[in-house]
């Protein structure tokens, strides 16, 4: 006998938010990722009026990890006053990891484990963990099974003075030992993206971004971050160039590649903290608690490459994956927003997308996935101009494209991004009230 099919429960997107996103070094540079958190879900709750104690989850990603604070996701729910009885846990998927927070809270709602869950991310770059060598590491652990004075001694004889140089966080891929600068110029020169191109898209991003706080455009997804002892908010980005010209673009050496990449400081993302978090619901228990969802989650996808080769390609691989799930092209997206690691990484993957070459010997299709109109991509900037908390950015995206989707009167969002590994991601998001 047929079982009746379940439908699975529409994913309903109340509200998101983060705090400004500030250089590393700066705002934020005396404080834990977990303060970052706890600050982002406490704005959460506050505008949203939610009762902490409805929470089925909590959901939070991150990168770097602190050692003291290794599920922060738990340290910060408890620390922004939602109850011990509440589950929380820590992803990390590099640059995707809050993205995977919000699909896996996603999940957990389809499943009929939780009707309401907070996910998001968190990052600080300010003050990563550096570790000891790893021969001191091994001699401070045998020193604990040391019983005399003497018995020490042996053990200090095995030191050399290169023991003594501290190991610092390496941005670079484990499997190929490459940066992602490093990847990122090899991408660009293999879909033909130029300095002058890529120069000029990040002149862009950082106007865009400049325009949009003046006109108030990010107010919306923006939450107040107060740090002590002074306690005065900090309430805008501090990291969007507005005075930055083609010319300064210009002038800035290659680097990573040396003499020739394109790749600079000034076309790429910069070291970022921040913090975002977004409320999620079944549309069920967000009517019968009065919540006016924003938008639905639709369909989302990750997919993974060779990280030699394609390290930061995901959303070429990822877009058309996502489009023919939801039986869409891309005339149907009102809304595209896409993570930007850098200049040349955005430009290349938009070359790859609008490739016969590419649709064919790599996504299998006659046609190209098509040119990505820039009056609808990224149009508040991005992460080259807000900043690129690495744990945090994915809620952001989802946040910023759904705001998007109500101030323009558009009915669906696309969200895509790279990830360090090779990875990428991508989801389709409707707007509710059309």
């Amino acid at each position: 006998m047929a079982t009746k099919k379940t439908q699975s429960p529409a994913i309903a997107f109340i509200d998101g938010c983060r705090i400004p996103f500030q250089r590393s070094g700066t705002g934020y540079k005396n404080l834990m990722s977990y303060d970052l958190a706890r600050m982002a879900i406490q704005g959460l709750l506050h505008r949203t009026d939610l009762d902490p104690r409805e929470i089925g989850h909590v959901v939070m990603g991150t990168v770097i990890q602190e050692v003291k604070t290794s599920n922060v996701a738990r340290e910060a729910a408890l620390a922004a006053g939602i109850p011990n009885t509440v589950p929380a846990h820590t992803v990390t998927m590099a640059c995707v990891s809050s993205n995977q927070a919000i699909t896996t809270g996603m999940e957990l709602i389809r499943s009929g484990q939780a009707k309401i869950v907070i996910a998001g991310g968190t990052e600080t770059m300010s003050d990563v963990p550096i570790r000891l060598s790893k021969q001191i590491r091994r001699i401070l652990l045998d020193a604990q099974k040391v019983k005399s004075p003497s018995g020490y001694l042996p053990l200090l004889k095995k030191l050399r003075p290169k023991d003594l140089v501290p190991e610092t966080p390496s941005i670079t891929e484990f499997s190929t030992n490459e940066t992602m600068g490093q990847s990122a110029d090899k991408l660009a020169a293999k879909f033909g993206v130029t300095r002058e191109e890529q120069d000029a898209y990040a002149l862009r991003a950082h106007q865009r971004a400049a325009l949009a706080t003046k006109d108030g455009l990010l107010a919306g997804e923006i939450v107040p971050a107060t740090v002590p002892p002074n306690f005065d908010p900090i309430t805008t980005d501090n990291g969007i160039r507005e005075d930055t010209t083609l010319e300064k673009l210009a002038s800035l050496s290659p680097a990573f590649v040396k003499p020739h990449g394109t790749i600079t400081a000034g076309n790429a993302s910069f070291l970022t903290d921040g913090a975002s978090a977004v409320l999620l619901m079944d549309d069920e228990t967000a009517r019968a608690m009065g919540f006016t969802p924003k938008a639905y989650l639709k369909e989302y996808t990750y997919v993974a490459q060779d990280p030699g080769e394609e390290l930061l390609l995901g959303p070429a691989y990822a877009t058309p994956k996502i489009l023919k799930a939801s039986g869409m092209t891309l005339s149907n997206i009102d809304v595209f927003e896409f993570h930007e690691a850098f200049a040349g990484q955005i430009l290349a993957n938009m070359n790859a997308l609008n490739s016969k070459d590419f649709a064919k010997d790599h996504l299998n299709l006659d046609q190209p996935v098509g040119e990505v109109p820039l009056d609808r991509f990224n149009t508040l900037g991005g992460s080259l101009s807000l900043g690129h908390p690495f744990g945090a950015t994915g809620a952001r995206l989802v946040t910023t494209a759904i705001n998007r989707l109500i101030r323009e009167d558009g009915n669906i969002a696309l969200v895509a991004a790279c990830a360090a590994g090779g990875q990428g991601h991508a989801m389709i998001i409707q707007r509710a009230d059309v």
